[in-house]
């Protein structure tokens, strides 16, 4: 049995995932030493000092420093956890975006109870958008009809496609309440907050099709808030994006896909 499977964890599809679970297995393992040692402590000191052996109290205290020596240990380790994992990790995926050229940048809006993605299209490059040219069913993410760039931007609800090995950037909002995009293969947990766009980034390493969950309470049908991230591979997601963006050019209109493409 893997560590992995021993602490019931998905598997892990993205590159930065190891790194992840590496600090949730530290913290773990300190967890469980830490309840094993206090447990262990605790029943000898119920023993040692049981009222039969001590008929009177002894106002010395202890002369050992063991217990110090433990504390400071446990401070040490968790300084280890934060100086040189916690805190480098976050400085390389989280403060920083990565500059590449084959970077995929999508957008997502959350609402209640489902996600909007929209795409660039072929060119790379968003349309603008507005709340004037806001349509739940034709237009959710409200894009300028009127714009060049827009021409082949199209939309997909609760379908996230993705090609592998290619960074991917998500620029995260919401246009009700707070939700929380999460992907549990990918080790991606992010809010979406009315107002901001907060970018969130990642590198699919496994295809396949896994499940988008909101992990924030939103409302009475947040438990079946759910969508897909399809992880294709480099050729089928080209065709695929070449295929949606002609198809929103020539109509004019962005195209919602179906739970199977």
């Amino acid at each position: 049995m893997s560590l992995r499977e021993f602490f019931y964890l998905p598997i892990n599809a993205s590159s930065h995932g190891h790194e992840i679970d590496m600090m949730i297995y530290l913290i773990h393992f300190l967890m469980f030493a830490l309840f094993f040692g206090w447990g262990i402590y605790f029943f000898i000191a119920v023993f040692k000092f049981r009222k039969r052996a001590n008929h009177k109290a002894n106002y010395h205290g202890v002369h050992s420093h063991i217990s110090s020596y433990l504390e400071v240990g446990i401070v040490v380790f968790e300084a280890l956890l934060l100086v040189g994992f916690s805190l480098p990790f976050w400085s390389k995926q989280v403060s920083a975006l990565p500059n590449r050229p084959n970077a995929v940048n999508v957008r997502v809006n959350a609402e209640q109870f489902a996600w909007n993605v929209h795409y660039p299209g072929a060119d790379g490059i968003f349309g603008n958008t507005d709340i004037e040219f806001f349509d739940k069913q034709t237009n959710p993410m409200g894009i300028d009809p009127n714009d060049p760039n827009g021409k082949d931007d199209f939309t997909t609800i609760n379908q996230l496609h993705l090609p592998i090995g290619r960074p991917v950037i998500i620029d995260l909002t919401s246009r009700d309440v707070i939700h929380s995009f999460f992907i549990p293969v990918m080790r991606v947990k992010q809010d979406a907050i009315p107002g901001l766009s907060i970018p969130v980034w990642f590198t699919p390493t496994k295809s396949g099709k896994w499940e988008i969950a909101c992990a924030q309470l939103c409302g009475i049908g947040h438990y079946y808030m759910r969508g897909n991230v399809i992880v294709h591979h480099e050729d089928e997601y080209d065709a695929w994006l070449a295929k949606h963006a002609v198809s929103a050019d020539a109509e004019g209109s962005e195209e919602y896909d179906d739970f199977w493409n």
